[in-house]
């Protein structure tokens, strides 16, 4: 298969039934706006590393220090417990057990939020996720249980579990007769599209938005077209051995794909979000597919010009990296960092 896809979809879309991403940021600014770790992060020129990679222009986006959980998933889950809490008075959770599969920083997002408003948060993860991670979700107060060899099957196991308990499931995913919670997952990661927006000191002829399920990648997309309507090319980059939203746009369906694990772990998702899905067939103008290799030489790049992160971080900017983006020389490029590093 060829290493990139020119979506056919773009100004029409796919799955005129379905929500689509809002694109609005008011809602989840005012919210933010009353939590004392919300801070902006950084929007960070990379001129040495733009001369590397051939562009004229190169702003990348760090969500390492995203309230203090080190990703741009900090503005997911803990923004619908913040929103489900405030509304009683005083705002709380109490009573209420939130339950999620994650495959890194979605969890962690959710035991904050669950910590913060007096909620209980259970956490399913795959046998492949470090338990250095797993002691992180302990540490914020998560009750964490392993359940089957891949992401989809911890996401089944908690599905069942709140089915059997009468606990709030809170995915960061979307299926047929699943829709309001991760909308609303996705909502809040228009705070980071605004902030970047707001930051850049001229519209970028292109963005580069990383993958797992799409939920980041379609919600910035719907905010970066409403504001700057077509001009930008926005090139939605996931690993080749998890091809999900490439793979079903090439179908004109969504389509669970298989393959390998990758070291791209956060991004490592088989199955597409089709709310993410939704918006990504009419907002994206590309998809590109990123091998371990390159990925991995190209966070090694980053670091060595001070953008510590992870394959799964720096995938958009690895694919920039590799030359797999068809962007030309005279391009002013927005990328997202979206984490940091890995604890030792």
């Amino acid at each position: 298969m060829p290493k990139s896809f020119a979506n056919p979809f773009r100004g029409t879309g796919l799955l005129s039934d379905w929500p689509l991403p809002k694109d609005d940021p008011a809602p989840v600014q005012a919210l933010l706006a009353r939590c004392p770790k919300q801070g902006v992060t950084p929007l960070r020129a990379a001129p040495d590393l733009a001369q590397v990679c051939g562009v004229a222009n190169l702003h990348i986006k760090d969500e390492s220090g995203r309230m203090g959980l080190g990703s741009f998933k900090a503005l997911g889950a803990a923004y619908v417990i913040a929103r489900d809490a405030s509304r009683v008075e005083p705002p709380s959770a109490q009573g209420r057990t939130y339950v999620a599969a994650s495959a890194g920083n979605h969890g962690l997002s959710l035991a904050a939020g669950a910590a913060i408003f007096g909620a209980r948060a259970v956490i399913y993860l795959a046998d492949a996720v470090p338990e250095a991670f797993a002691n992180r979700l302990r540490a914020k107060g998560a009750e964490v249980v392993r359940a089957g060899a891949t992401y989809e099957a911890s996401m089944e196991a908690a599905q069942k579990a709140a089915d059997d308990n009468g606990w709030t499931l809170l995915s960061d995913s979307s299926w047929e007769g699943y829709t309001d919670r991760p909308l609303a997952v996705m909502e809040g990661y228009l705070q980071l599209a605004a902030e970047a927006v707001d930051q850049i000191p001229a519209k970028p002829t292109h963005g580069l938005l990383q993958a797992g399920v799409g939920g980041m990648a379609a919600a910035l997309a719907a905010h970066f077209r409403k504001v700057w309507g077509d001009a930008p090319q926005i090139l939605v980059v996931e690993p080749d051995a998890a091809p999900a939203l490439i793979d079903s746009i090439r179908a004109g369906r969504p389509v669970t794909t298989s393959g390998p694990a990758s070291c791209m772990g956060r991004l490592d998702c088989k199955t597409p979000s089709t709310i993410a899905l939704a918006g990504l067939s009419h907002d994206a103008d590309a998809f590109v597919t990123i091998t371990e290799d390159e990925a991995r030489a190209g966070v090694a790049l980053l670091d060595q010009h001070g953008f510590a992160t992870t394959p799964s971080g720096g995938a958009g900017l690895a694919a920039l990296i590799a030359g797999l983006t068809g962007v030309g020389a005279d391009a002013c490029v927005l990328a997202i960092l979206s984490e940091g590093p890995e604890d030792d």
